[in-house]
């Protein structure tokens, strides 16, 4: 486990502008956000709002317009170790096993092989997947690639994960279940997640503190703290839903999505 524990993500004046055929697009407008070390942040919103768009500045893909992005004081100039990015679709490479995925990063930074490993089987283990290590990516259903997924960027041990609509191709089971086992690996790792979805129930479900983005463009126009990701252990996930306090807050989230 990192032992970084001081990287809190500031935002401050962020807009961000693309360049269309028929004029400037303004994608964030005024964005201010700050993400503490060990937050579990969740971000909702219409689609087009421009909440992949914030990710992408986070992870450093995009640089803003306007504005600053800093993670732990200093200014995000590109991608860093200590930000780890999970796609909405898997990214894992058909000709390698699912161990060599996951241990690809550590690869790469020339860990040994031996470490490496260890490594990869212990993320493995923790997202469930230790038993086949070595099929590969397509042997594996959608959930299982995911959960490699997840674990590939938890062996980099960044401080900071952010995940862009991870589990928005899942059947509602599967990502049920992938949701409880990612607040497990939450309390486990004490990493600081931003996870971007269009589900107001997931958002309200995982978050610590649950965003709401208005329509393009975009802003931060609701800032709630939730309980129920640090409840979810003692009490069973369908209880948990069935909570008036659950249900009053999915409504706020829900009207200030459709009522920015």
């Amino acid at each position: 486990m990192s032992e970084r524990h001081d990287l809190a993500v500031t935002v401050a004046g962020l807009e961000q502008e693309f360049r269309a055929r028929d004029g400037v697009v303004r994608a964030l407008d005024g964005i201010d956000l700050t993400i503490e070390p060990g937050e579990l942040v969740t971000l909702a919103g219409p689609s087009g709002c421009g909440k992949t768009t914030l990710l992408r500045i986070l992870a450093g893909f995009v640089e803003p317009t306007r504005g600053t992005v800093e993670v732990g004081g200093r200014p995000v100039r590109g991608p860093g170790r200590e930000r780890g990015v999970v796609f909405q679709q898997p990214t894992l490479y058909p000709w390698l096993d699912v161990r060599d995925n996951v241990a690809l990063g550590p690869k790469v930074r020339g860990v040994a092989k031996a470490e490496r490993y260890r490594t990869a089987e212990r993320y493995l283990e923790l997202v469930g997947l230790a038993d086949v290590a070595g099929l590969r990516p397509y042997e594996l259903s959608g959930g299982m690639q995911q959960r490699a997924q997840i674990a590939r960027v938890l062996t980099n041990d960044p401080e900071i994960v952010l995940m862009d609509e991870p589990f928005g191709a899942l059947d509602a089971l599967t990502r049920e279940r992938l949701q409880e086992e990612l607040l497990t690996i939450w309390r486990e790792t004490g990493k600081t997640i931003l996870f971007i979805t269009h589900g107001v129930d997931e958002a309200v479900f995982l978050g610590s503190r649950v965003l709401v983005m208005s329509p393009r463009p975009g802003r931060i126009v609701l800032d709630e703290p939730a309980r129920f990701s640090t409840h979810a252990r003692q009490v069973a996930p369908a209880d948990l839903r069935a909570l008036p306090e659950f249900t009053a807050l999915t409504t706020k989230v829900r009207e200030a999505i459709s009522h920015p």
